[in-house]
């Protein structure tokens, strides 16, 4: 797992620019804390930071391979889990190798199969190739965005990098916000290749881009494909387990540390469960670890998204899988520190608005970092097999917008709310999700004789695995590579994605409760606690004084009637939200409190231009 970045020009040899490519790499140091380099050829220059996983000293990159043609350079980031069969597959095609890491097989993978080579792929990877026999760059991301990578066009080529904060670094890109911009962070649509800053965009999930001395252009070699699915219920509940039982399997492959992030919620539960069986027959205990607040267990309140807490679920996972278990609990003080809210900024480059389940995810990987490299993680179990409670509402169901968006001011507050009014009547976000929305759906494919609500519930899933999962994908890279460490994704395998996707709805909620096909095939490693909880979504603090914290902050920004964030947002409100009695502090009042502090610490780091007409 490693930060890679890059610029190819094709008017210049920038060995006379490596201070520049110094600068870029730099950027990428939490992503990679474990060593560095840097090539430059000609018009090419390739920069990387890596975080040693596999192959700890043989894994140095940029890496390169001389052919009579010219040099092939690669930086990758990322886990390549079927890397030991393909390295196998070239030995036989008469490839050498000087190291046991996967990137020297990628790079193998690439002379022997070219462009071919992601579709071999199984893994979370981004990667770029400088083909020096062509003088062409591919950069290439993994199926379901699971690892970022961005790109700036330029004049005479391009400016690449994990993270935007690296293309930055080059004095070529411009540190600009449009009203587009603007509209993507206030509207969690993620649309694909948006990448927030102007001009810049992302390599879109499944997709090679190419740049040479002709121009840039790219195409998908992975695309989610409407399929019929003929297995009955039994079979296909076995497959589901088969394919989770092989990818732990590969996803639990690592030279370092490794642990699981445990909610007590089915989705981790299960993957835990499936690690520490694999491990125990190897003689080894999977270690576990789990987000908790001071006095949550204790004083815990329902609510409609939350109906339990956590912790008692935990450790019935972790007793009866016999994790080595340690619970990570976080105090409103922390949670609030402008510090740690700076640091969750500076990692996703944007004011993403989690508030405080960002800075939570970021203090519980810092706190496992010190045990851990690596982690596997439930993520995107709800988007794959249907557990999120939009699935199941009606209004949700039949909504032509995007299902999650339903209900989310009423659970979270909208924090569009704080903008200014005339900034919000210019952005028409209204007017942006309708279009968004329009573009999500045009090219999802239909089944021959499927129902109409079986269409329907199709469409909320491929619009849950190609948007929704792609803004949660994100944050969690974000979050655990500003701290340096790896957090892999069982259920993001394709194989898995691809299969129950294409499972009808009826069969994926055959027992009328969400994620059924999952609950059924893992049955035998849940607690029955489990086994029976209802869905609870990742845990937010319930702490009254963490929203106090977030007013006298506020209070504060208030007293610099000056600064630039009261261009967006509405100093009367913010001041409302701010001076509000804590038992009348609402969660539209806490979240806009949390959105307003997150944007003046991004105008305070980044000096972006804002073009706000």
């Amino acid at each position: 797992m490693c930060g890679i970045t890059g610029w190819i020009s094709f008017d210049r040899d920038l060995r006379a620019s490596a201070d520049a490519l110094d600068a870029m790499t730099q950027t990428m140091e939490c992503r990679g804390p474990d060593d560095r380099g840097t090539w430059i050829e000609g018009p090419a220059a390739l920069g990387h930071r890596r975080l040693a996983i596999i192959d700890l000293p043989g894994g140095r990159q940029p890496m390169t391979a001389t052919t009579p043609g010219g040099t092939v350079a690669l930086v990758y980031s990322g886990e390549t889990y079927n890397y030991t069969e393909l390295r196998a597959e070239l030995a036989e095609l008469g490839h050498e190798f000087k190291t046991d890491s996967d990137t020297e097989v990628v790079l193998r993978g690439y002379l022997e199969w070219g462009e071919d080579l992601p579709e071999r792929l199984n893994g979370m990877y981004a990667f770029a190739v400088w083909d020096g026999r062509a003088d062409k760059l591919l950069m290439i991301r993994d199926r379901m965005g699971i690892k970022p990578f961005y790109f700036y066009p330029t004049a005479d080529g391009v400016l690449f990098g994990s993270e935007p904060k690296a293309i930055l670094a080059n004095s070529l890109a411009k540190a600009r916000v449009t009203l587009d911009g603007l509209r993507e962070l206030f509207t969690f649509v993620k649309t694909p290749g948006h990448a927030v800053w102007d001009g810049m965009h992302e390599v879109e999930p499944g997709t090679i881009v190419t740049v040479d001395r002709s121009g840039l252009r790219s195409h998908a070699y992975w695309t989610l494909k409407t399929r019929a699915h003929t297995d009955d219920r039994e079979t296909t509940i076995a497959t589901v387990r088969e394919l989770l039982d092989d990818i732990v399997r590969r996803q639990l492959v690592s030279d370092v540390p490794r642990c699981t992030l445990l909610s007590g919620g089915l989705d981790s539960s299960a993957m835990t469960a499936i690690a520490a069986r694999q491990l125990a027959e190897r003689g080894e205990t999977v270690r576990s670890f789990a987000v908790d607040f001071v006095g949550q267990a204790e004083n815990f309140v329902a609510d409609e998204l939350r109906g339990t807490p956590d912790t008692p679920f935990v450790h019935d996972v972790a007793g009866s899988a016999g994790t080595e278990h340690r619970d990570i609990v976080l105090d409103s003080q922390a949670l609030a520190d402008p510090e740690v809210r700076a640091r969750v900024i500076r990692a996703r480059d944007i004011p993403a608005g989690f508030g405080d389940l960002d800075a939570s995810l970021y203090l519980l990987f810092r706190a496992i970092r010190e045990h851990s490299t690596v982690a596997l993680s439930g993520e995107s179990a709800d988007e794959v097999f249907g557990g999120y409670l939009q699935f199941f509402d009606e209004e949700a169901r039949n909504a032509d917008t995007f299902p999650w968006l339903v209900r989310m001011g009423q659970h979270f507050g909208d924090d569009a709310d704080v903008l200014r009014p005339e900034l919000s009547k210019r952005l028409d976000l209204e007017s942006y999700v309708a279009d968004s929305y329009a573009d999500a759906v045009g090219d999802i494919e239909r089944l021959d004789g499927e129902s109409d609500f079986e269409y329907r519930m199709r469409r909320i899933c491929h619009l849950h695995l190609t948007r929704f999962v792609r803004v949660l994908l994100d944050r969690k890279d974000r979050a655990s590579m500003a701290v340096g460490l790896e957090v892999r994704v069982p259920f993001c395998d394709h194989r898995l994605v691809e299969y129950v996707y294409n499972a009808p709805w009826a069969l994926k909620s055959f027992d009328g409760r969400e994620k059924s096909l999952l609950r059924e095939a893992t049955a035998d490693v849940l607690p029955k606690s489990v086994y029976d909880r209802v869905k609870s979504p990742y845990p937010s603090t319930q702490d009254p004084k963490y929203a106090v914290a977030l007013q006298d902050h506020a209070k504060e920004l208030l007293a610099r009637p000056s600064h630039r964030v009261f261009d967006l947002v509405d100093r009367e409100r913010v001041a409302r939200a701010a001076n509000r009695e804590a038992p009348q502090i609402t969660q539209a009042s806490r979240r806009g409190l949390e959105r307003t502090l997150d944007l003046a610490l991004w105008l305070d780091m980044y000096d972006p231009e804002l073009v706000l007409d």
